[in-house]
């Protein structure tokens, strides 16, 4: 078990425990915290533009160095506003959602490579 994480849970969430719970960890010494935690992905600013526009952005950004667009899935691309995206991913759920995608946006990826998105 994960003893930091679980400390991290019973401050966080303070105001679900019992009476009980929170005098016997008051007795401890371990009180709520002091501001409501923020998960890691909330808390990364990631710009401006939605998750299609980055994704372009940093397959176009790949495709200049790399010179191909053939992406392992778990790669990840930093961007040049010091954010990451992770491509791979991004890239393989769009082509399984390629069904959803406005003829403009299968425009771009296509003009990146992308034969799939010409189909």
């Amino acid at each position: 078990m994960d003893v930091g994480r679980w400390l991290a849970t019973q401050r966080r969430d303070w105001h679900l425990l019992h009476d009980g719970q929170r005098e016997r960890l008051a007795k401890l010494g371990i009180g709520p915290a002091e501001k409501p935690a923020v998960p890691a992905q909330k808390a990364v600013r990631r710009g401006s533009g939605g998750a299609f526009e980055r994704g372009v952005a940093a397959l176009a950004r790949y495709k200049a160095r790399e010179g191909k667009v053939v992406v392992a899935r778990g790669h990840v691309e930093d961007l040049p506003d010091g954010t990451s995206a992770r491509l791979g991913v991004w890239l393989s759920n769009t082509r399984s959602r390629r069904a959803g995608l406005s003829e403009e946006q299968r425009e771009q990826l296509a003009g990146l490579g992308l034969n799939w998105a010409a189909e």
